[in-house]
């Protein structure tokens, strides 16, 4: 079990890289002021106590995370799992990158993608830089920066959201207890770099993991990451959760994080549609994505900025969007939804 000389080392952790965040923000928003002016977002005042608030959540966020690792619903070290040296090293690249940002932001270019890419091979919406980040999801240059420009923008907090999965997906599964575990088959769609099929690994040791993916770059990159855990087989598939290339009741769990919110309404739905199709009935999803106004309003402010300072074509439908409603349409029973920090996380069933 964790001792608190673990809880303090997770703690001062954390603290650091809010820290390293913030900072990074603050300078590199400065620096943009005086280099590329016409780049600027221009977004929404930010009331005074929301800073407060933000904080309380990000702790209770903390607090829970130690919590769930201390009942043992998975291990303490995961808590401190990224890749340091590697994320240290490619930290000047991060900086490298922003000027050709500025530029797409100036230019109000959300095209600019690798000359390479065959358009035919993707969805429309998916052509385009999310965050305006060079070459949007379609490069190796991409995907080796993901993982840190995303715990930067969070300040250190991307993990601990992702690991919100692992309990209702934990809970869900047990309805397959009279299984071997190895035989339980758990889904992960839009996998990107792998992160949260790292995480359900150390949570579910035996279970068989496969992870969904348009990006073959990324993709590779998650082959990277992954192969790092002794013993680990990536079991990796190219495709689009729109129409996913699995038969019928496959799964006993299906996981998506971080998706919707890049996704246009009807895909939204098809995407959900899909996903109680490969499940198995008495299967579970879970999906973790932004808060949405309906029940974070006291941050409507921090999601409108989020809108107008990254390239986020759908994210304003997406936090007016009925998520809970859309799962029911596409069957699912026990659709329950819950909170934490900027994370939503909603759960349900498939019947029986």
């Amino acid at each position: 079990m964790p001792d608190q000389l673990t809880k303090l080392a997770y703690q001062t952790m954390q603290q650091g890289k809010a820290l390293l965040g913030l900072t990074h923000k603050e300078v590199s928003t400065r620096l943009m002021g005086l280099l590329a002016p016409d780049g600027t977002p221009k977004t929404v005042p930010v009331p005074p106590e929301l800073m407060g608030r933000l904080k309380q959540s990000m702790d209770c966020l903390h607090e829970r995370d130690w919590q769930e690792a201390e009942q043992g619903l998975y291990p303490a070290s995961l808590l401190f799992d990224a890749p340091w040296l590697d994320w240290a090293s490619r930290y000047p690249l991060v900086w490298l990158d922003m000027p050709s940002t500025w530029t797409r932001r100036s230019e109000r270019n959300v095209r600019d993608l690798p000359q390479d890419v065959d358009p035919a091979a993707y969805p429309d919406y998916y052509l385009q830089n999310f965050h305006h980040q060079t070459d949007g999801y379609l490069s190796d240059h991409s995907a080796a920066l993901y993982d840190l420009q995303v715990e930067i923008l969070f300040n250190g907090t991307a993990d601990p959201m992702r690991r919100r999965v692992l309990a209702p997906l934990l809970r869900g599964i047990k309805a397959f207890a009279d299984r071997p575990a190895g035989q339980l088959r758990v889904l992960d769609v839009a996998t990107g770099t792998g992160r949260t099929l790292r995480q359900i690994r150390a949570a579910l040791p035996q279970a068989q993991l496969v992870g969904l993916d348009l990006s073959t770059a990324y993709l590779r990159q998650a082959n990277k990451w992954l192969s790092q855990l002794p013993g680990e087989l990536p079991q990796l598939v190219q495709g689009n959760g729109e129409s996913m290339p699995f038969a019928e009741a496959t799964f006993q769990g299906l996981t998506c994080v971080f998706l919707f919110h890049e996704l246009p309404g009807d895909a939204r739905q098809a995407v959900i549609d899909e996903a109680y199709r490969v499940l198995e009935p008495g299967g579970v999803v879970v999906l973790a994505d932004s808060v949405q106004l309906a029940d974070s309003p006291q941050f409507s402010a921090a999601m409108e900025n989020f809108r107008r300072v990254f390239h986020e074509p759908y994210y304003r439908d997406y936090i007016s969007d009925d998520i809970d409603g859309r799962m029911r349409q596409a069957g699912f029973e026990a659709v329950a939804a819950e909170s934490h920090f900027m994370t939503r996380i909603w759960t349900a069933r498939k019947p029986r």
